[in-house]
């Protein structure tokens, strides 16, 4: 996992009972995403940054033992243009920083890194050279996109597994969602159906500040969404999107997942309000519905009920492949909670760690 002052590997054997903490890895960084590769697990990238000392990208090839700098160059391609700023004047593309890094689902060496100001490049080499996919920015679109309070990060890769031409859905704050069926050479916007009551034209065709978007591998077409307001689903591979909140307590928020072997199970952590990033009630739930939306069920187990007012980050929730599904998420007050009964009981498995920005979990046989 990923921290405001440096990385963490957690190990346990396949009961997750005793967990070992290593780290923290490049102490005093920020470490914005850590992921292994679903081909060799033995290979791991971390995002490192730092105001003082810019971008590093880090890969492990021995499961995170000992660690190499890569490339860390990212050039947008050609001319770079502008996007609109928060004024809404043009605002010139600037690189900031990697805020995700997707190994290939197929390929050793290949991995998809999504940057500020949103951008997606491609390394076939490990990391060690960059090129940009230049039909995303370059989209008819890209002028318009405007950064959110956040900034402009492209925070989301999903790969679809079944698409033999290499469809890759994205995610940006605050553009919204976008979908290439060709392996990233053209794009377009998957934003039908996304309602923003803050943009001058609620329903327009990008301008949606998109938190996260999940995807269950055996089931491509279905995505599920979680936009600064609004739990959103898709069962068209985002042509269009249907609201799925129902009975939740507030459908703010960051994180969405989708249970490991139930494609209809999916997680979602709710947070008070856009001005008050802590859980409804000082209540850190976690909320699971078992029917894809609509219906939720607030989960407690093991999980503070008063004076709680952590936040819980886009990317700091993950499930694992086991019989039984683990989920595990970390907040921004330093503690991981981890289920292995997909969400009837929690455990914080480790506590007092700087604030949590990202969880990643792999299954080694």
């Amino acid at each position: 996992m990923g921290t405001r002052k440096g990385a963490f590997i957690l190990t346990a054997d396949g009961k997750r009972e005793n967990w070992a903490v290593e780290g923290p890895l490049f102490a005093g960084w920020e470490i914005y995403h850590m992921k292994g590769s679903p081909v060799d697990p033995n290979v791991i990238y971390a995002s490192q940054s730092s105001g003082w000392f810019g971008q590093v990208i880090q890969r492990s090839q021995d499961g995170g033992k000992n660690w190499e700098t890569v490339g860390n160059q990212f050039s947008y391609e050609g001319e770079k243009g502008t996007h609109q700023w928060y004024d809404g004047t043009p605002h010139p593309w600037d690189f900031k920083r990697v805020w995700h890094l997707e190994p290939s689902l197929t390929e050793r060496d290949t991995v998809l890194a999504g940057v500020e100001d949103a951008a997606l490049f491609r390394s076939a080499d490990g990391g060690k050279t960059w090129n940009e996919l230049a039909g995303l920015r370059s989209h008819e679109t890209g002028s318009k996109w405007q950064p959110g309070a956040g900034g402009m990060c492209l925070h989301t890769i999903i790969q679809d597994p079944s698409n033999g031409a290499g469809r890759i859905y994205v995610a940006i704050s605050a553009a919204g969602a976008f979908r290439s069926d060709d392996n990233g050479t053209t794009w377009k916007p998957i934003n039908k159906g996304l309602h923003s009551d803050f943009m001058p034209d609620p329903e327009a065709e990008v301008g949606h500040c998109v938190h996260h978007v999940a995807m269950h591998p055996s089931k491509p077409n279905t995505l599920f969404m979680q936009k600064h307001w609004h739990i959103m689903r898709s069962d068209n591979a985002g042509d269009s999107w249907q609201k799925v909140s129902g009975n939740l307590p507030t459908d703010f928020g960051f994180v969405i997942d989708v249970h490991a072997h139930e494609p209809e199970t999916i997680y979602v952590v709710p947070i008070k309000s856009d001005s008050e990033h802590f859980p409804p009630e000082g209540k850190l739930r976690v909320y699971r519905s078992r029917s894809g939306g609509n219906e939720w069920e607030a989960l407690t187990d093991g999980l503070p009920q008063e004076n709680c007012y952590h936040n819980v980050l886009r990317d700091a929730m993950a499930v694992d492949r086991l019989d039984s599904c683990g989920i595990y998420f970390g907040t921004t007050g330093g503690q991981v909670y981890a289920s292995t009964n997909a969400g009837d009981s929690w455990n914080a498995i480790v506590r007092d760690l700087p604030p949590v920005m990202s969880v990643e979990v792999q299954t080694i046989a």
